[in-house]
């Protein structure tokens, strides 16, 4: 299989699992928040957050090394069993011990809530880590079909729990607890691990040697959540968990590029590091920056055209003040994933110390511009840190990368197609109906015009 054809592959089958958790959130969108208050819906948006902040820390990231690990594995049965009964211990042990620690700093939330908590963490966790122990066995159709009964069972409890039994905040965690269940019994069962776990193979050294791999990763992390999430503490701490909610509510949809992100994060960094010691390496990678950059921007560029359709669609509830950032956070998201393919190549090259130095910088940059311009401006400090903290990632590992490969990337094009996603920003803020189906023609004309080779290949691919 070619390399082209083996990172399609992976992205297909991983996207089935991205793509369709992505859609059922925004499809519950407007059930959600309808069912909840804003304070309600901020402190779940808080809940989200600080269970993403806490999760590094307490793991140090172990469950990235199940992956790396297993693939090694994957012809030694012996060796499997060590590794996913080890990891397993390990991650069974230290949440134990964390959920009492987190039980007990919920002391002055109702009891319901609490269990809902340090249950919805515990799942969290273990979905997280069966998922990259099922990739690692080379499992990734069974990691996707976790996630799709994930996302119907979501799906459907949120639909009973909070719309019709009108549960609130408890309903909506315990809807999230049932589907995480779920979707662990379908990688235990379809991904066959069970059979793997033997207590007489929990092998201390071994649990050390992946903690050595992965406790590196954790700073780079945090960068990342920094980039990520750090908006919304920001938010609740100096204006309110109300504009916590519009902040939360404005990230649901640019949302989208996040699942594209996730899709190709994971199938690009196996891919590149398949393929590192090739000869033409760097123009390799200078092909796929390209295709990458053209399906992002035409996919940015219907994100914005299409924010009112979208915004109408998926929003209800006194969430207008949520509209005029969701184009912002478009483009954060889109310097977002043009970022990651950068990260790919560090990954590929082992080159992990650039990896979390680049992502730790653009996190500064972000949390810096959040606290100056907070009181100021308001929430549009977090929607334009976001994009200025992706887009300085982008730029200094642009510079990083260039020092070390030579890629053939055509730059005046990059920005002068970042010039008309701008241009369409301004016109969907105006909020006219003639404007906004001017934006939407020219999106679509935009986005199949700077796709025409890619998609005249594919059609003369099928007639081959």
């Amino acid at each position: 299989m070619s390399r082209e054809k083996a990172l399609v592959k992976n992205s297909a089958i991983i996207s089935i699992g991205t793509f369709l958790p992505k859609l059922v959130s925004l499809i519950t969108l407007p059930i959600v928040t309808a069912g909840l208050n804003k304070t309600e819906y901020g402190t779940y948006d808080l809940i989200i957050t600080l269970v993403s902040c806490m999760l590094p820390f307490i793991t140090l990231q172990i469950h990235t090394a199940a992956f790396r690990f297993l693939v090694e594995a994957r012809n030694n049965r012996q060796k499997t069993e060590k590794i996913i009964s080890s990891l397993l211990f390990y991650i069974i042990s230290i949440s134990v011990v964390s959920l009492v620690i987190v039980y007990c700093l919920l002391l002055k939330l109702p009891l319901s809530l609490r269990l809902m908590i340090c249950l919805y963490f515990f799942l969290d966790t273990l979905v997280l880590t069966m998922r990259q122990v099922v990739r690692g066995m080379d499992g990734n159709m069974v990691y996707s079909i976790s996630a799709v009964v994930q996302a119907f069972t979501e799906m459907v409890l949120v639909v009973v729990c909070v719309k019709y039994a009108d549960m609130g905040l408890i309903g909506l965690l315990l809807s999230f607890n049932i589907a995480f269940l779920a979707s662990n019994a379908v990688l235990i069962v379809c991904g066959k691990v069970f059979p793997y776990v033997k207590i007489r193979q929990i092998n201390k050294h071994l649990i050390v040697q992946m903690l050595q791999y992965s406790w590196p990763l954790v700073p780079t992390v945090l960068s990342d959540w920094v980039l990520n999430i750090s908006d919304r503490t920001v938010i609740t701490a100096f204006i309110g968990l109300e504009a916590t909610a519009v902040y939360g509510v404005a990230n649901k949809i640019p949302s989208l590029l996040n699942l594209i992100k996730t899709t190709f994060t994971y199938a690009w960094h196996e891919n590149a590091s398949v393929y590192a010691e090739d000869a033409d390496k760097e123009d390799y990678y200078a092909s796929v920056f390209n295709t990458v950059f053209c399906i992002t921007v035409g996919a940015t560029a219907m994100l914005i055209a299409g924010t009112p359709i979208l915004f109408s669609l998926f929003i209800k509830g006194d969430y207008s003040d949520a509209y005029p950032h969701i184009p912002i956070l478009f483009l954060g998201f889109f310097f977002s994933l043009l970022s990651a393919f950068y990260g790919g190549v560090y990954v590929a090259n082992k080159n992990t110390v650039s990896f979390g130095l680049t992502t730790f910088a653009a996190a500064v940059v972000n949390l810096v511009i959040d606290l100056l311009f907070i009181k100021r401006i308001g929430i549009y400090a977090a929607s334009i840190s976001t994009v200025a903290g992706y887009l300085f990632l982008f730029a200094f590992r642009t510079a990083d990368i260039n020092k070390k490969y030579h890629m053939k990337i055509d730059y005046p094009k990059i920005i002068s197609y970042l010039a008309i996603l701008l241009i369409m920003c301004v016109i969907c803020w105006q909020k006219s109906f003639v404007l906004n189906c001017i934006n939407l023609l020219i999106g679509t004309v935009f986005c199949f015009f700077i796709n025409r080779k890619l998609l005249i290949h594919r059609k003369n691919q099928q007639q081959s």
